[in-house]
């Protein structure tokens, strides 16, 4: 029998009005949205990331901003008790309804929900939201803390003030961070909706899962907001079982639990290793339905002692299962860029890339409900920062009271998904400590302030998500380990930045074993067509102020050059420079991955910093801003093999060995051939032979000496399965590559049409290099940035991407072939 509806919402998204007390400036601004959006749409201002523009939009978020709108409401409308819920209201604002204030909301974070019962009229009604000037706010409560907290470094490159981020809840990265730019934006986010009830709302459901042999008993606890005594009726279906129940709620929170079982359950598994079946939860409250998709799986975090020091490594459905991905910024810096297609289609990037796992970082923001529904039906696992990154934080009550609603709101909105791994309480907060004056002058005085927020946040997880683990910041050593865990590798999780930040060769990346690489990464330039939207021809140099402005590491562009130096001849000129960085950022990041994954069970996790750009940037992304493909997401996609081969050299270079990688959950046979290659042509097999690799493991499969090795020769690999299949293809280059006197290959090209789909037939007369094609329509090839043998032509399937369906015509037109030999 169904539930009798009583429920309704009147949706307040739309157009309301922007204006300032302090500008003459009256115009439309779509919420959802952001104010800087809807001035770009006007004609008030240039597009921030165009040039050196950042710095004119400045005044934006230094000016107070208000948003109004009339809507109407019917007398059914309005016939019980009414919630207004603002979510991700940015940031400080007071909320007005017909000139009453209801709220003040502090956190850009939170879900607001208003009582607003007998406030709202029959026919029209007036909402306004005004804005505070949001540096201003953080600047007065900085002043006013009783002892100093310095913001991050970040804030200050290219000469920027700085803005005092960690004493206001929203992204702290809105403020610019060493890839991104200050926009500081203002608006509402989220959703925007007067609710009405009967008697009482639904706030958060939460599933908890207890896997048997043969079944999964769920339980499923519900939380409801009553705004009086009474009785309701509640109904949750699932898998065509369901449960009604009549329920008595006092006023305020009443929490209700309610347990089922699925019987022969099908599992979820990360992507590479299995489906991703995903089960329909239907929660009903007289009316008001949401929906929830659960993956049943059973997944720990194995965390014990070892004989090396303890292991940190991800168990899913009783496998050991190595977690390969990449961190996670926001999509834009523009919230209202950010949608449900430009999501998608970074995560299926990831997804094609062979990753299963994203760690969404502590600088960044909740992501939108569709993003983590997205990362389910993709099998990809989620390390979530909280968001605290790279400094410290006040700990006052009213800062903690805050954030403890922040906190409880989003692990109550997220626990359900299966793709969430993990919760951790911040990026290298403790780790800062030791950057700042401030910090360093007072240590105990800020572990003090440190642990009061840490502690309270690990506290939330475990009364509102017990099941998950909760790791205290990243890098971390453990639980109440306030040490400085950045270059130990014996246990918890690593960022090592020695290779970039130092300038250490990209052999520095195998002096380290850690058991989980959480942050590591090289810079690239974006990709020459991204250059062109927003530097013109004369300021298309590494030194010119444009191309500086969109570089906000500092030094980063001459380290890229320099690092260059040592491995390559200097490009003939910049669009060469480009593409150069490119192969030069992938070959970093493979030298690490490769390594690490090798060193299995040791290493049971590589995340590289970072998969996506916040803007178009010189940076350590793996995709343009955007999502085009750069030659690391390429490389990724072989790196992230889950059967893998890989050359790893002796420390004196002496010796390399070939280490052969099973991430599946079968044994695995493979046939391995090494081939000795001149750069000018020629080649010869050093070795042949078949290797049994088992189930999560890595093996060595044999040795080869250097010597042995001509000095223009390099090393093919190639391995197959059983069936002959080709899995993969690698080299290895004893030398650096500036030190091969390359031959220029002739590189044919054929497009053909195989089954409906593009395909990219390339053969070379001569060794050709980090072979690469592209073209002007978006998408991606199944491979690029490969070596190419005489011989042993390649062939690259053309992936469309936004729904693109390009003509043979059009990339036979716009198709460009590259290689290295070509860049000096």
């Amino acid at each position: 029998m169904a539930l009798a509806a009583t429920y309704s919402a009147l949706d307040l998204a739309g157009t309301f009005t922007l204006s300032s007390p302090t500008k003459a400036i009256k115009t439309p601004i779509t919420l959802p949205g952001d104010v800087h959006t809807a001035l770009l749409a006007a004609d008030h201002i240039p597009d921030p990331y165009f040039g050196e523009n950042e710095k004119t939009v400045m005044w934006v978020n230094e000016t107070a901003w208000s948003v109004e709108r009339s809507f109407s409401a019917s007398a059914t409308d309005i016939d019980g008790y009414l919630t207004l819920t603002l979510a991700e209201v940015d940031c400080i604002a007071t909320v007005l309804l017909n000139g009453e204030v209801i709220a003040r909301t502090q956190n850009s974070f939170i879900r607001n929900d208003i009582d607003v019962t007998g406030k709202v009229r029959e026919g029209d009604n007036t909402l306004r939201i005004d804005f505070d000037i949001a540096p201003d706010v953080a600047k007065a409560r900085a002043d006013a803390h009783p002892f100093p907290i310095p913001f991050t470094y970040n804030y200050q490159t290219n000469g920027l003030k700085g803005i005092h981020m960690n004493f206001i809840r929203k992204a702290a990265c809105h403020a610019g961070w060493d890839w991104g730019i200050c926009v500081m934006p203002i608006g509402v986010y989220g959703t925007m909706r007067l609710r009405k009830s009967r008697l009482a709302r639904q706030d958060s459901v939460q599933v908890d899962q207890a896997h048997g042999s043969k079944s999964v008993e769920l339980s499923i606890k519900t939380r409801l907001f009553a705004f009086a005594h009474g009785e309701v009726e509640l109904e949750h279906t699932i898998d065509g079982q369901v449960v009604t129940d009549k329920l008595v709620v006092q006023k305020g929170e009443n929490v209700f639990t309610h347990n089922l079982t699925i019987h022969d359950p099908k599992l979820w598994w990360p992507a590479g290793q299995g489906e991703q079946p995903l089960y329909e939860l239907v929660t009903n409250l007289e009316g008001e339905k949401t929906t929830r998709q659960i993956g049943l799986r059973k997944l720990e975090w194995i965390v014990e002692k070892d004989e090396i020091d303890h292991s940190f490594k991800c168990r899913i459905n009783g496998r050991d299962i190595t977690m390969m991905g990449a961190n996670w910024i926001p999509a834009d810096a523009i919230p209202s860029r950010i949608t449900p297609a430009t999501i998608r289609d970074l995560l299926d990037s990831a997804r094609a890339a062979n990753m299963n796992m994203l760690r969404i970082w502590g600088g960044g923001q909740y992501e939108p409900d569709y993003f983590y529904e997205m990362c389910d039906e993709l099998g990809i696992l989620i390390w979530h920062d909280f968001m605290f990154a790279c400094m410290s934080y006040p700990s006052d009550r009213p800062f903690l009271d805050n954030v403890r609603t922040e906190i409880t709101q989003q692990v109550r909105r997220l626990s359900h998904h299966a793709s969430i791994a993990l919760w951790c309480g911040d990026n290298e907060v403790i780790g800062s400590l030791h950057w700042y004056p401030e910090t360093k002058a007072a240590p105990e005085r800020y572990v003090a302030n440190y642990d009061r927020l840490n502690s309270m946040l690990g506290n939330i997880v475990e009364d509102e998500d017990p099941a998950r683990r909760f790791w205290p910041s990243s890098p971390s050593m453990g639980y109440l380990d306030f040490s400085d865990g950045w270059h130990a590798d014996t246990r918890g999780d690593t960022h090592y930045w020695d290779v970039w930040h130092s300038a250490k060769a990209f052999d520095a990346y195998r002096s380290v074993n850690p058991r989980f690489a959480s942050e590591f990464g090289f810079q690239s330039f974006t990709s020459m067509n991204v250059i062109e939207t927003f530097a013109e021809e004369k300021d298309r140099n590494p030194s010119s102020p444009v191309m500086e402005n969109h570089q906000r590491n500092n030094g980063g562009n001459a380290r890229i050059l320099e690092t260059m130096t040592r491995y390559f001849r200097f490009p003939r000129d910049f669009d060469q420079m480009v593409f150069l960085s490119q192969i030069q950022q992938g070959l970093a990041i493979k030298t690490a991955i490769e390594y690490w994954r090798s060193t299995k069970p040791r290493c049971m996790g590589t995340l590289f910093w970072q998969i996506n750009d916040i803007w178009p940037v010189a940076s350590w992304s793996s995709l343009d801003y955007g999502g085009q493909w750069k030659l690391l997401q390429y490389m990724a996609k072989r790196f992230f093999l889950p059967v893998n081969i890989v050359a790893v050299p002796s420390k004196d270079n002496a010796d390399i060995t070939f280490r052969g990688i099973n991430d599946t959950g079968k044994p695995t046979s493979v046939a391995l051939e090494i081939r000795a290659v001149k750069v000018s042509g020629g080649d010869r097999i050093v070795f042949s032979g078949n290797a049994a690799i088992g189930a999560d493991a890595a093996i060595s499969i044999t040795t080869l000496q250097a010597a042995d090795l001509a000095g223009d020769e390099f090393l093919f690999f190639s391995w197959r399965d059983a069936s002959g299949k080709l899995l993969g293809e690698n080299d290895y280059f004893p030398k650096p590559y500036k030190a091969y006197e390359l031959v220029e290959p002739k590189v044919r090209a054929a497009w053909s049409d195989v089954d409906g789909q593009l395909v990219l037939s390339l053969a070379s007369d001569r060794p050709a290099l980090f072979v690469t094609a592209s073209v002007d329509v978006p998408g991606y090839f199944s491979d690029n940035a490969v070596t190419l043998l005489p011989g042993r032509p390649t062939e690259l399937t053309f992936i469309p991407r936004h729904g693109a369906a390009p003509s043979p015509a059009e990339l036979v037109q716009s198709l460009k072939v590259r290689n290295l030999s070509e860049t000096f």
